[in-house]
């Protein structure tokens, strides 16, 4: 498995050791992971023990509590919760690529270590109803008071927003864009759970900050860098998403599969007829293509290079992926799959919501064209 991230034997040995852990994990749990999808409600018992295995901490170092390993390390894992129906911690590795970047040892001392391990939630307060992608459009502020900051805004689409012990609220300040580790006890902050369509294990909310004081020392980094710092981290978390596309594509086709070749049809099975063989052979190419982007754009991230037009690519091809083998599935179950007690219909909503995460397939093209008609040569092109 994984055959262009296993660059040694010690890498090689722990992708197949976390393949298998995170099977079993979704094996052993597979009950209670699919009741509360079906109720969106967040199983933090499960995210705790994903947190304990150390699947929650991939970028974060050993003496955080972390895995300690890379973004290869990261890519693998998402595709695995992707392929086995868990509770993802896209949102956690977010939170500790903005501690590792940007925090404070204060900061990271309060809030790395229980990130790492699920013993604190962290979330992501920047989405306004009327914003969507435009940080221009952005409404809530955030007012120097003395040594502190007074916080107000209304969030949605907040992954963990009614869960979370901390959020990172991104708010427009005197000097601009400016982000802020929130301790969601303070007094001032209100929630209230949403219902969406997918990824319902990590529900979302609307969350209202009134006023809400914080002190300096919750702002990460410089005060009117928020777009660096939001930038930072999505060029890369850009792949956890794309890998969790991937994962959902793969159990959508390995699912259909498993219910086709075993489905009689006159004097053959489903997989027997030459349209449906060319479908799963287009599906999985798209998978592998898809694949082969992440990885390379995985392995440029772990040298330090520029990534943004790789990620944004991988995440373009993912989402073409991920929809091609859910559509496919759905040709090989048939009247199977129409069903809420069968999982494809879950797999296509979480892929739906995936679509949109971290960047909308239209942000994506509009990127990659504006990075290709700028260069037209393709000499500055990864």
């Amino acid at each position: 498995m994984y055959p262009t991230l296993c660059t040694d034997a010690a890498k090689a040995a722990w992708i197949e050791t976390a393949a298998a852990d995170l099977a079993a994990f979704g094996e052993r749990h597979r009950k209670e992971l699919d009741a509360a999808n079906r109720d969106g409600r967040f199983p933090k018992e499960l995210y705790t023990e994903l947190g304990r295995l150390g699947y929650l901490g991939p970028l974060v170092p050993v003496e955080y509590g972390g895995l300690g390993g890379g973004i290869a390390e990261y890519v693998v894992i998402s595709e695995e919760v992707g392929r086995h129906g868990l509770v993802s911690g896209q949102i956690a590795a977010q939170g500790q690529r903005w501690l590792l970047n940007w925090g404070t040892e204060e900061q990271k001392d309060r809030w790395l270590r229980g990130i790492a391990t699920g013993e604190a939630v962290f979330s992501e307060s920047i989405s306004e109803k009327n914003a969507g992608s435009s940080f221009k459009a952005m409404k809530s502020t955030a007012v120097r008071d003395g040594g502190d900051w007074l916080l107000t805004g209304s969030k949605t689409h907040v992954n963990l927003g009614a869960d979370c012990d901390v959020t990172l609220f991104y708010a427009i300040a005197e000097e601009g864009l400016t982000s802020f580790l929130v301790d969601m006890s303070l007094p001032g902050i209100t929630t209230a759970v949403t219902d969406p369509v997918g990824l319902r294990l990590i529900r979302t909310a609307d969350v209202e900050f009134d006023r809400v004081r914080v002190p300096d020392s919750a702002r990460l980094g410089p005060a009117g860098a928020g777009l660096r710092t939001f930038l930072s981290t999505f060029n890369i978390s850009r792949l956890g998403n794309a890998s969790e596309l991937i994962g959902l594509g793969r159990r959508a086709l390995e699912l259909g599969l498993r219910y086709a070749t075993t489905r009689e049809v006159g004097d053959t099975t489903v997989t027997g007829f030459q349209g449906i063989q060319w479908m799963v052979a287009d599906a999985w190419t798209a998978l592998q293509a898809a694949s082969l982007a992440r990885d390379d754009a995985a392995l440029a991230g772990e040298r330090g290079e520029d990534v943004a037009l790789r990620t944004t690519t991988a995440k373009r091809l993912a989402i073409t992926a991920a929809e091609q083998a859910s559509d496919t599935a759905y040709s090989l179950v048939g009247g199977h799959g129409l069903y809420f007690d069968t999982p494809y219909t879950d797999i296509l909503h979480d892929i739906k919501v995936l679509k949109v995460a971290g960047g909308s397939n239209e942000i994506m093209r509009n990127y990659i064209a504006r990075r290709v008609l700028n260069d037209p040569g393709h000499e500055g092109l990864a």
